[in-house]
Parts: C-alpha cells; structure tokens; sequence
C-alpha cells in the first residue's frame, strides 16, 4: 500500500471512529403499541434526524403511560412518551424522578369509546358498568373528575385490567360496556367494529370541559443533569419529526408502515392527520412549540389531583422542563 493510499485509510478509520463514538444509542418507548399516531417518530428516525442528531435510535412499544414513566425512571428507556397527568401523578405520589421536556399534545384527546347498538349515549350512562383499561391508563386518572363534572358517581362504573391491545376486542365483543382511547384512534378501531356488525362512537372527555395537557416526552432528572446536551439533540430531533410527518403525511405513513406492516396505510394517514391536530394548534403557536404554559399546566394538575386526592397545591412545575425545546 503506497503511502497516500495508507494515511487515507488511517483519516477514514479516524473519522468512522469519531462518528462512532459521537453517536449516543437511545430508547424511546412509546405510551403504546406504535399506531399512526406515533408515525412522526418512526420518520423522523428513518429519514435521518435523530441519527443527524448524533443519536441511534431505537423505538419500542409502550403499555400504558404509567408503565412507560416507570420503565424511563429505571433506566429501561432513555427516553419515553407519557401522559403529562401520569408524570405529574408519579411525582407528587412518589417521587418519581421523571419531568416531561416536551409539551407534544396541547389538549387533551382522551376519550371513551363506546358501541352505538349500545343503551349508552353519553357520561351518564356509564354507571354500573364495566370499562377496560390497560395498567397505568392516563384516562382512568382523569375518569373521576369528568365522572364529577356530569354528574355521576366515579365509584360506580368497574375497571377491567386488561393489555392495551386487548381492550378494543374486549369492547366489539362486548364484554367491557366501554374502552379508554385517544379519539385519534377512533377510525382504525371503527373499521375493526364494523367488519363485527358494529359501530364505535366517541366520548370526547373535552365535552365534558376538559382543556388540559396529554402526551409528552419524558427523560428522568439524572439523564437531564449528566447529559443536557443528549436531551437537547433529541428534543431538536423530535420537534423537527413533528414538522416533517405535518407537511409530509403520506410519505411519513409510508416510512411508518415499512416499520411496522401491521399497520394499514389508510389507517395511519387519519390518525397521523388527526395527530397532528394536536400538536399544531392556536395553543401551540401561542405558547411555542413544545413549551407548557402556566395556566394550562395549572389546569391539568388540579384536575389530576382532584382525580386522585393529592395536594392541589404542590407545585406542578416541579415535573416540567421545557428548556430544551428549541
């Protein structure tokens, strides 16, 4: 090998060698299985922008927001997708060291599907009867006020514990009288009902004047303290997903579906549509994208602690740092 040829192979094995050791393996764990409503993750990572981040990205899913909280505190995943009302729950309840640093969705989308051949219309009708739920579900912390709010008992409806996945069989079948989900997901579900001879109706918890946060992004306290610049790139990253899969819905369901084929394309082109919603929004671009305002943060507290008897004046932001949006 003459020389030229030589100190060229030893610059090219220094440089993979710098790529190699600058770029950060992540998990980020979703609050569920990966539907199109988490596409925007799936593209961003597959067009490049965690990895252009210095960050190889690995998705998996979640099981509920509870879980996912949980798992990001034990280090199981660097980073998750979480219910800002299961963050706030996990620390004023335990401590858990947990903080959302992205406001992702700024209203909230909960809602209860029911069947429409069924007696329930609305809220009311749901006492004394069985709703599904996965472990850790952001919806049964807020059931009680919305119950509150219309005017029925929160004790008398019974919680099912079942695995997310479960939950929208359970309902077509009818075992369960109700199923906890985002609307996001109404359209994909009411294709499953509708090939059962049924159709899926949702009750929005906002019609029950619900205005407070959902989804967020979490990183445990130490991951924020040891590795600021870690959570910088990756908030970067992630924002930067949101933006591409809103001006790019097809081919973001396309990237999403090449990764997970159970998905339909159809399917994920109207959740990922009504996702974006969301994100995108007059909240949004009044209070910056990702950031938390204080009266609305203020908001979701009270009605978690009011859901789960807590101290309504612990300080929320305790469990929010949004300083690494861009």
């Amino acid at each position: 090998m003459s020389m030229k040829r030589l100190l060229l192979a030893v610059v090219l094995a220094a440089g993979l060698s710098q790529g190699a050791h600058a770029e950060d393996k992540a998990i980020l764990q979703l609050d569920w299985i990966p539907t199109g409503e988490h596409a925007a993750y799936f593209a961003g990572q597959q067009r490049g922008f965690f990895k252009d981040a210095g960050i190889d990205l690995t998705i998996v899913r979640g099981y509920g927001s509870g879980d996912t909280v949980n798992k990001v505190a034990a280090g199981a995943a660097k980073f998750g997708v979480a219910d800002v009302g299961a963050v706030l729950a996990g620390r004023a309840q335990q401590s858990v060291p947990v903080k959302s640093i992205v406001a992702v969705y700024t209203y909230s989308p909960h809602s209860l599907f029911i069947l429409k051949s069924s007696a329930i219309k609305g809220f009311k009708d749901l006492a004394g009867k069985k709703i599904a739920v996965s472990p850790g579900n952001s919806h049964r912390i807020y059931f009680p006020e919305v119950a509150r709010r219309v005017g029925i008992d929160p004790e008398s409806v019974t919680w099912v514990t079942t695995d997310a996945s479960a939950m929208a069989a359970m309902l077509i079948a009818k075992r369960v009288d109700a199923a906890p989900f985002y609307s996001i997901h109404q359209y994909y579900q009411n294709k499953a009902a509708t090939q059962a001879g049924e159709e899926i109706v949702a009750l929005p918890f906002v019609s029950a004047g619900f205005a407070i946060y959902a989804s967020s992004l979490i990183a445990t306290d130490e991951t924020i303290k040891t590795n600021p610049d870690l959570v910088k790139r990756f908030v970067g990253a992630a924002v930067k997903s949101y933006a591409w899969a809103r001006d790019n819905p097809v081919e973001t369901c396309k990237l999403h579906v090449q990764k997970n084929p159970e998905v339909l394309q159809d399917e994920c082109e109207a959740s990922q549509k009504a996702t974006m919603g969301f994100i995108f929004n007059d909240h949004q671009r009044a209070t910056g994208q990702g950031h938390f305002a204080k009266d609305r943060l203020a908001d979701t507290w009270k009605a978690v602690a009011e859901s789960l008897k807590l101290d309504a004046s612990w300080n929320p932001a305790q469990a929010i740092d949004d300083s690494f949006v861009p």
